[in-house]
């Protein structure tokens, strides 16, 4: 069967190979299921991918298409039996529009690509995820990624003007519109973004820039307890302050990262906050001394805005190495939890509270300022209790932000690990509505199957 998959591409475009397979059989999420794809293929324009989809349904093969495989919830994972459709050779960016304030770009662009490629024009691509260096537009696209900045500038799907997508019909569509403004029709473009590649397969994406933004400031802030901190998020936010970022992150996490890159973090606290305005002139000077004022009164053991733009900077590099530093020490379970930010104390108590029940190492960070929360549940190879121990932590800490009026998944996607979850936050009702655009878009259901979606129980 694979053979004539092959000839649809140019040669060493499709592998087959068991040796070779080895890179694209999982995403990064720990304890997600995968299985074994009977081809990997490699396309490098819209035609070919529209090749391989054509392909794969008059053979009634399922197809998971991929990015740069740094999800954490399992969504690029192959079944047995599909075709894996890798996206990352699609990786040039098409169009700079500095007039309209826009990009076009191929799902296989970098994230951190795309920003270095629209600043030359004095552009800004917001969208930030702790992955923007090694994670692709087109997964970014696939979950609706967040990341630092979205506390104030928002998500991937806010930045999203139109797509090109291959339907799960086999035929090339273009959602959306490049216009300002436009409210004709449905609006399909939100209706892709976030699906996970069960809709339709992105091919190319028309994403709406900034201006260039002032250099911002650095507030940070110590804590002996995340709950300390978190009365400081709540602080903030309450203030009326909107902080260009406001991410936690405790000390388990920047030793890890001190002990993996030698950046001499020398920070004495459990919990740093690390706030950042990039208002400019004097009202930014006001935002930085009422985030200060709110640390404080919060708790905090020492707050400053940072004049040290270079001890600054370490800190958010090391709030960005987090997960991979940790990962480094053995096996992590990370959690994607989204809760009202008034709730975030209450939040990160309840998973505190988790930890010592189940007797499992729980290290934080969190994007604060907006609510979503990761703790990251760490474990030692091989060690099944422990195993079994976390991943009861892991549905209680779920549990317990639904039980507060939050959500499963604030940026990391459904994938395969929140299925379950998602049931318990969406009515049946809901879920139905979700299987009934699935089998209208992919009536043959080979896109990405078992994933974004829970099961629709009748």
């Amino acid at each position: 069967m694979s053979d004539d998959l092959q000839a649809l591409l140019p040669t060493g475009r499709v592998l087959t190979d068991p040796g070779l397979l080895g890179p694209y059989l999982h995403d990064e999420a720990e304890w997600a299921p995968a299985g074994t794809p009977v081809a990997v293929a490699r396309p490098r324009s819209t035609a070919e991918v529209q090749q391989v989809v054509r392909w794969c349904i008059e053979r009634q093969v399922p197809i998971v298409p991929r990015g740069a495989g740094t999800g954490l919830s399992g969504g690029a994972n192959p079944i047995d039996g599909c075709v894996l459709l890798s996206l990352a050779a699609m990786a040039e960016v098409l169009e700079v529009n500095a007039a309209e304030s826009l990009a076009v770009v191929q799902p296989g662009v970098v994230n951190d690509d795309l920003r270095a490629a629209v600043a030359q024009h004095g552009l800004w691509y917001p969208p930030d995820p702790a992955s923007a260096p090694w994670s692709t537009i087109g997964g970014n696209v696939a979950t609706n990624a967040g990341g630092l900045c979205c506390v104030k500038y928002g998500v991937t799907g806010d930045y999203v003007l139109a797509l090109e997508v291959v339907t799960g019909t086999g035929e090339v569509v273009r959602v959306g519109r490049r216009t300002r403004k436009g409210v004709a029709g449905y609006d399909l473009r939100g209706l892709i973004v976030g699906s996970e590649g069960t809709l339709g397969i992105v091919t190319e994406v028309t994403v709406r820039l900034r201006p260039g933004r002032a250099p911002e400031r650095t507030v940070a802030g110590y804590f002996d307890s995340v709950v300390d901190a978190g009365r400081a998020v709540a602080a903030v936010v309450g203030s009326g302050v909107i902080p260009s970022a406001l991410e936690l992150v405790d000390r388990h996490c920047l030793e890890a990262v001190d002990a993996w890159k030698h950046m001499d973090l020398a920070v004495d606290a459990d919990v740093v906050l690390l706030g950042r305005t990039d208002t400019p002139g004097a009202a930014g000077e006001a935002e930085a001394a009422e985030m200060t004022r709110c640390f404080e009164e919060a708790g905090a053991t020492f707050a400053a805005y940072s004049t040290d733009q270079d001890e600054a900077d370490a800190l958010f590099a090391a709030r960005r190495l987090a997960y991979p530093a940790l990962e480094r020490l053995g096996p992590v379970l990370t959690e994607d939890v989204c809760v009202p930010t008034q709730l975030v104390p209450e939040m990160l108590t309840r998973i505190q509270s988790a930890g010592a029940r189940h007797d499992v190492h729980i290290a934080n960070i969190a994007h604060a300022g907006d609510g979503n929360l990761h703790p990251l549940i760490i474990t030692q190879p091989g060690d099944d209790a422990a195993t079994a121990r976390a991943q009861a932590a892991f549905e209680e800490i779920i549990a317990d932000a639904i039980a507060l009026g939050g959500t499963v998944t604030g940026e990391h996607g459904v994938g395969l690990l929140k299925r379950p979850g998602l049931a318990r936050e969406q009515a049946p009702e809901v879920i139905a509505m979700e299987h009934a655009v699935k089998n209208a878009l992919d009536p043959h259901g080979i896109l990405n199957p078992g994933k974004a979606i829970p099961v629709l129980l009748t």
